[in-house]
């Protein structure tokens, strides 16, 4: 798998196929580390904040996570190199779950979106192992002691440890709790709401034409407007400049 510096972030560039073989062939050495998928806000709130940065680069593996991600990574030289979304990588590991007899533990988001996803999950799965899942009380900013946490985690011997809190504060968490969690942690944002059916994805064809960012603007204006225009000229300006 080859590597590119985007920023100060250093991701994967991988096809969905390498990607998903990559982190089914070592999931079991790399229990207590963890995956990030970057799109263009993680990225430049990275290259702006520096524990961030270290959250992100400190993870086993970064995937592109954004259409304009993995389209730098292709005119770095990278052509195969493709978008891995969270939500993508989901669905690609929850169809090899039944075969594989994969555990896993989703934590975070809220305990509606949790009991919709769970019912979701095992309609579309039905041999799918769900080890647990657990919503923590919202707080602004993270604690310092997750231990309780952890042992309700562990407890259940996952493999796969889902991350739903958002950027940048799932990042934070997996860099945090490293080499605590007894399974790989993978930090994927909304992925709870889109497997829940809480909240509407894009349609392929705006995925395709790399406008999911648009969709998700269009469905929460208040919320994304100020983020949108600022990191996307961001990313814009600075890749620019990197790439000169």
């Amino acid at each position: 798998m080859d590597f590119c510096q985007i920023l100060g972030v250093k991701t994967a560039a991988a096809t969905m196929e390498e990607a998903t073989a990559m982190v089914c062939r070592h999931y079991r050495n790399w229990r207590g580390q963890y995956i990030t998928f970057a799109n263009t806000h993680a990225v430049v709130m990275a290259d702006d904040r520096k524990e961030y940065r270290k959250a992100q680069n400190n993870a086993v593996l970064t995937f592109a996570d954004g259409y304009p991600v993995a389209s730098y990574e292709r005119k770095k030289g990278y052509k195969r190199a493709e978008r891995i979304a969270g939500p993508d990588f989901m669905t690609e590991i929850f169809i090899r779950s039944a075969k594989e007899g994969y555990r896993h533990y989703f934590y975070g988001s809220s305990p509606q979106t949790l009991r919709e996803l769970k019912k979701n999950l095992q309609e579309k799965y039905p041999r799918m192992v769900i080890a647990g899942m657990y919503a923590p009380p919202y707080t602004e900013k993270l604690n310092k002691d997750y231990a309780q946490d952890i042992k309700r985690i562990n407890d259940t011997k996952p493999d796969f440890v889902w991350i739903g809190m958002g950027a940048p504060k799932q990042e934070l968490w997996m860099y945090q709790n490293k080499g605590k969690v007894d399974g790989l942690m993978l930090g994927v944002g909304a992925g709870f709401d889109f497997h829940a059916g809480t909240r509407k994805r894009a349609p392929r064809s705006w995925q395709r034409i790399g406008m999911e960012w648009m969709y998700r603007l269009l469905q929460e204006p208040k919320r994304l407007l100020k983020r949108y225009l600022v990191t996307n000229s961001k990313f814009l300006w600075k890749t620019l400049v990197q790439r000169k």
